[in-house]
C-alpha cells in the first residue's frame, strides 16, 4: 500500500524547493480562521450562542492560562498566542479530515511548525529586551552561574526544536494512521475520526500555545527565562 501522506507538490522557485500544497493550505487556513473570528465578532449578543459562544469559551480559557503563567502582563502577548492556537488548531483539522489527498494540514510540515516555532522564540526574546532591557537580557544568559551559558543556549535552541518536532509528529502521525485506516476499514472510519482528530487537533493546538506561552514568562511574566 503506498501511503501519500507525507509527500509534497515540491515546484522550484528561484532555485529553492518550495512545498505547493504546504503554501496553499497555509493560506486556506489563515483565510478559515479570518471567517471563523468575523462570524464570531460580527453580531455580538450578551447571550452568545453558536460559533460566538464556541469562541468566547475558547478564549476565556485560554486567557486564565495565559494569566496564571504570565500574570496582569499576559496581554503584551495575548494577540499572539490566541492567533498562535486558532492557526494551529485550523490547520490540524484540515488534514485530519477524512478527504483522502485532498486536503492536509499545515502543521504536517516541518518548514511550517518550525517557522512557528523560531517565530515564537523570536518575538520572546525580543519582549524580553523591551520589558526588562538589554542588560537584564544578557546577564540571564549566565545564570545562575556564568558556566551555565552554554546550557542556557543549548536550551534556547532546543526549545523551537522540540516546538516543531513535537506538533509536526502528531500531526504526520496522525494522518498517516488516518489513511491506514480509511483503506482498512473505508466505510467506519470517517465519523469516528472526526470525533478523534478534533480532540487531537485541539489538544496538539493547546500544548503548543502552553509552551509558547511557558518559555514567555521570563520576558513578561515574574518567572525565570
Amino acid at each position: 500500500m503506498h501511503l501519500h501522506t507525507g509527500t509534497h507538490d515540491v515546484q522550484y522557485i528561484l532555485g529553492m524547493a518550495v512545498n505547493m500544497d504546504t503554501i496553499y493550505m497555509t493560506w486556506i487556513t489563515a483565510a478559515l480562521v479570518f471567517i471563523l473570528i468575523r462570524l464570531a465578532v460580527a453580531k455580538p449578543a450578551l447571550v452568545p450562542g453558536g460559533v460566538q459562544n464556541a469562541v468566547e469559551m475558547i478564549v476565556e480559557t485560554l486567557c486564565d492560562q495565559f494569566r496564571g503563567t504570565l500574570g496582569p502582563d499576559y496581554r503584551k502577548a495575548v494577540y499572539m498566542l490566541l492567533t498562535l492556537f486558532f492557526f494551529i488548531f485550523v490547520g490540524n483539522e484540515m488534514g485530519l479530515l477524512p478527504t483522502p489527498h485532498l486536503l492536509v494540514s499545515p502543521t504536517n510540515d516541518l518548514n511550517t511548525t518550525l517557522g512557528m516555532a523560531i517565530g515564537a522564540s523570536l518575538i520572546t526574546h525580543i519582549l524580553y529586551v523591551r520589558n526588562r532591557g538589554v542588560g537584564d537580557y544578557v546577564k540571564h544568559w549566565f545564570q545562575p552561574f556564568a558556566p551555565f551559558v552554554i546550557i542556557n543556549i543549548i536550551e534556547e535552541i532546543a526549545k523551537p526544536l522540540t516546538l516543531a518536532m513535537r506538533l509536526f509528529g502528531n500531526i504526520l502521525a496522525g494522518e498517516i494512521l488516518l489513511e491506514v485506516l480509511q483503506n482498512l476499514v473505508p466505510f467506519g472510519v470517517p465519523i469516528i475520526w472526526l470525533v478523534f482528530s478534533l480532540v487531537i487537533g485541539l489538544i496538539q493546538a493547546f500544548i503548543f500555545t502552553i509552551l509558547v506561552t511557558a518559555y514567555l514568562g521570563g520576558a513578561i511574566g515574574e518567572g525565570g527565562h
